[in-house]
């Protein structure tokens, strides 16, 4: 059977590809993250915050020209429609669906169903052709509440108040939502930014999203940050600049701290389980809720949930995507 997208996420019926690799005169972009949102596209199409988000990381002038399609709107091409409904992985994040030749097809992206309110709520979008991601695409991966693992923070900065906690989560998507998090547990004392996380928290709150007051780490006295909570990218916290702090403890936030080893590589002495991705629960949930007949896997652990999908009567199979973040984007898991 032929689909209206090819395996590149190519639509020809609108000569447009999503979140392709290489420039393309025409692309359509899921969300920010750098492994799928790139510069020098000849026309981009995205959400307004997408959108936001790519000129402040790459400039105003790194796609020929941006269009913006807010959630829900349909946008007809060529006899297709096209629609972005929210993913709910970072602020702005779209799955696109493709409405042609009587099929409806629908690339997620990167998406998540718990409640985020740096993010719009994940969306249930109905299809025949589904490419899901699968970055936590095992049955092992079964995250706990997010507002758990901040309570454990929270009790170790109690605890241990002569000491300074380095939070390393990614910049973009990440950063906000512990620091969102953190302001919804009750911690309403500043929060310190390492200088590559301010630019785009300063984004965040220009679109509507409230973060409480934001200061910069460097620069504050050693003594002065016993007790105080500092959000930093993870190469931050183990390298010298981590030194200006008091006897730090290293956090890391990522779904990917629910395996002991790699916490314990990335010397990570209180790993915080929060994942910007479905587990294998909520996969498995979207896949059926979709309603989608054909289902193309990508983007992480495709063989377990390719095998689940079959064996509910689904016609699946792996879908090898180059320049794909197997941590889900640029470390932000």
């Amino acid at each position: 059977m032929s689909f209206i997208l090819d395996r590149d996420l190519y639509v020809p019926a609108i000569d447009a590809w999503i979140d392709p690799v290489a420039p393309k005169p025409r692309a359509i972009i899921t969300h920010g993250h750098a492994d799928h949102a790139r510069s020098g596209h000849g026309a981009v199409l995205a959400t307004p915050e997408t959108i936001a988000i790519m000129q402040v990381r790459y400039g105003e002038d790194s796609a020929g020209r941006f269009e913006a399609l807010r959630f829900g709107e349909v946008l007809s091409i060529e006899g297709a429609k096209v629609s972005l409904h929210p993913a709910g992985h970072i602020l702005g994040s779209a799955q696109v669906r493709i409405e042609a030749e009587g099929q409806r097809a629908l690339v997620t992206g990167d998406y998540k169903r718990l409640p985020d309110r740096t993010a719009e709520p994940y969306e249930p979008v109905a299809c025949d052709l589904l490419v899901t991601e699968a970055t936590f695409g095992l049955p092992v991966f079964q995250h706990p509440h997010p507002m758990d693992e901040i309570a454990r923070l929270l009790k170790s900065v109690a605890d241990q108040p002569e000491r300074c906690h380095l939070v390393g989560c990614y910049a973009l998507g990440k950063a906000q939502r512990v620091i969102a998090l953190l302001r919804d547990a009750g911690w309403n004392r500043p929060i310190y930014l390492h200088g590559a996380m301010i630019e785009l928290c300063a984004l965040y709150e220009e679109l509507g999203v409230p973060l409480g007051e934001l200061l910069p780490a460097t620069g504050m006295p050693k003594a002065a940050m016993a007790g105080q909570i500092v959000i930093a990218p993870p190469s931050a916290i183990r390298d010298r600049w981590s030194r200006r702090f008091p006897d730090p403890v290293v956090c890391q936030a990522s779904g990917w701290m629910s395996i002991k080893q790699r916490a314990r590589q990335a010397l990570v002495e209180l790993p915080l389980v929060i994942s910007d991705h479905c587990d294998w629960g909520e996969l498995n949930t979207s896949i059926l809720e979709s309603g989608a007949e054909t289902v193309w896997v990508t983007h992480g652990r495709e063989d377990a949930l390719v095998y689940w999908c079959r064996q509910q009567g689904l016609a699946a199979e792996p879908l090898a995507l180059p320049g794909l973040d197997d941590d889900g984007g640029e470390g932000g898991a």
